[in-house]
């Protein structure tokens, strides 16, 4: 069964998740902030994490680049869950359209389309670097 870390703050968001994914096999575990992010992806070593980008203590960019750099944790998926461009105008494609500026291996806009969430994590997970 593969597992899956979510990583992020809002309660409504991770528990919607959560259901969604438990229903299609995988198994889910939830981390609340940036710091308790890292220490579950390096203890857990999930298949894949979705990782939001605002949440308390070192956000999203921070989580992502700090897993990409530890030999521990770089081959973990990375699915990373924005809302900037709705917030800010921010064009999180453009923007990081430079493999080199943010390691992540896909992402998805919120608000959510949960079918789309789906598909993504199961390519990531199935295309997944052993």
């Amino acid at each position: 069964m593969p597992k899956i870390l979510i990583v992020d703050d809002d309660a409504d968001i991770v528990e919607a998740m959560r259901l969604v994914l438990e229903k299609q096999g995988y198994q889910v575990s939830i981390a609340v902030d940036g710091n308790e992010g890292l220490a579950k992806a390096r203890s857990e070593k999930p298949d894949a994490i979705i990782l939001d980008v605002m949440m308390p203590g070192p956000d999203g960019f921070e989580v992502a680049r700090e897993l990409k750099g530890d030999s521990r944790t770089r081959e973990i998926a990375i699915l990373m869950l924005t809302a900037i461009k709705d917030k800010t105008g921010f064009d999180f494609k453009k923007e990081t359209a430079d493999p080199g500026w943010l390691p992540v291996d896909d992402y998805c806009n919120k608000p959510l389309d949960y079918e789309i969430l789906l598909k993504k994590i199961d390519h990531l997970v199935r295309h997944k670097k052993n």
